[in-house]
């Protein structure tokens, strides 16, 4: 699962800063990234879990 995490969050950084600054934006981007990444179910959904790991993120330069 750190091999997904790492694969997300280098995704998330690559956009252009206009594209990652809101909440939003990030929701899409977790979305669209469970489409190329599998991730287990546990107690928080796969969405929560990428939202979670990109939240300190969003909004960054």
């Amino acid at each position: 699962m750190s091999k997904v995490r790492r694969a997300v969050i280098r995704e998330w950084m690559t956009l252009p800063p206009a594209r990652r600054q809101s909440g939003a934006q990030a929701s899409a981007f977790a979305t669209a990234a469970l489409e190329r990444y599998h991730l287990p179910r546990r107690r928080r959904t796969p969405h929560a879990i990428i939202m979670a790991w990109l939240e300190p993120r969003t909004g960054r330069s």
